[in-house]
């Protein structure tokens, strides 16, 4: 069994030292279609809530290296082989922060509870924000909902035109030749 809390102690300093915030660590199934498992770690520069490819190599490499020094020390972190997957959180992000739900209040989100709450394990609506430990969603059919974050299984923003527009990419270069081939395609 892998622990993911324990992970995240020699994971965290090294996303610090970079200059950047811990969105996630997980151990999921792979995307690499081999039946394994991979460390995704999701992180953000606070200046920007992403990360570009050289950032993310870069804590890839870091993140590698303090692995590799306590396992050679001794330690079991992860049981069997893994895949390495650092990445940004991506427009809809994983909200796993108490800063998460402030930040990005007025977006729609989705939210997955432990287990049913008030008679219902996913919600869905515009979120609110935080307070006093209880997220707050305003919902289409229920509106006011207030969901207590200490039992949110998985939470996410939902991708919208707003969400998209409220988010910038970093990096834009290659952009305009795909806008170029789009247009010749066109013709």
């Amino acid at each position: 069994m892998t622990d993911i809390a324990r992970l995240t102690q020699l994971i965290e300093p090294e996303a610090t030292a970079l200059g950047f915030e811990l969105v996630r660590v997980a151990m999921m199934p792979s995307e690499a279609g081999d039946g394994g498992m991979a460390l995704q770690i999701m992180a953000e520069d606070p200046e920007t809530g992403q990360l570009v490819i050289d950032q993310c190599a870069a804590l890839s490499r870091r993140v590698s290296d303090v692995i590799d020094a306590a396992e050679e020390a001794g330690d079991v972190l992860i049981e069997g082989a893994y895949h390495l997957e650092v990445s940004s959180p991506g427009i809809d992000r994983p909200l796993t922060r108490e800063k998460d739900f402030a930040n990005w209040a007025g977006h729609d989100v989705r939210i997955v509870m432990d287990k049913d709450y008030n008679g219902q394990r996913v919600n869905k609506g515009v979120l609110g924000g935080l307070e006093d430990g209880m997220i707050l969603v305003v919902e289409a059919k229920a509106g006011d909902v207030r969901l207590p974050l200490a039992q949110v299984h998985t939470a996410k923003l939902v991708l919208t035109d707003a969400l998209i527009a409220a988010t910038r990419p970093l990096d834009t270069s290659g952009a305009d030749e795909l806008i170029e081939e789009e247009e010749k395609a066109d013709d």
